[in-house]
C-alpha cells in the first residue's frame, strides 16, 4: 500500500470508503522544510508499506488542500501530517515536528 499521490477532492473522499484510518501528508514543492519534513514522511511510508499512507502537493492540489482545511476546521499548514481515524482528524502536525520517529509513535498510539 504504501504511499501514494492524491490529486482530487473525489480521490480524497475514496480514502473514507476504503479505510478506517490513514495518513495524509500535504507537502511543498518549493519549500525546504516541507522537503526535510516529505523526506521523513517517505522514510515512515518505507518502512510501514502496510500503513495507508497518502500525500498532496500544495502547488499541484491547491483546490483540495483548501478542502480539507474548510473540511475539517483546520488551518492550512505546509508541511502538513494529519492522521485520520473515521472522518476526524485525531492528531496533526507541522514543519520540524514531522518525523518518522513522531509519525510512528503516533500511528502506534
Amino acid at each position: 500500500m504504501s504511499d501514494r499521490l492524491i490529486e482530487t477532492v473525489e480521490q480524497f473522499e475514496e480514502l473514507f470508503q476504503k479505510h478506517t484510518e490513514f495518513l495524509f501528508v500535504k507537502n511543498s514543492l518549493t519549500c525546504p522544510i516541507s522537503q526535510a519534513a516529505f523526506e521523513e514522511y517517505q522514510e515512515f511510508a518505507g518502512q510501514h508499506s502496510e500503513y495507508p499512507c497518502y500525500h498532496l502537493h500544495v502547488q499541484e492540489s491547491r483546490p483540495l488542500s483548501n478542502y480539507i482545511a474548510e473540511q475539517f476546521a483546520i488551518k492550512h499548514e505546509s508541511p502538513q501530517a494529519l492522521l485520520f481515524k473515521g472522518k476526524e482528524i485525531v492528531w496533526n502536525a507541522s514543519h520540524w515536528k514531522i518525523t518518522n520517529d513522531a509519525l510512528k509513535k503516533e500511528i502506534n498510539g
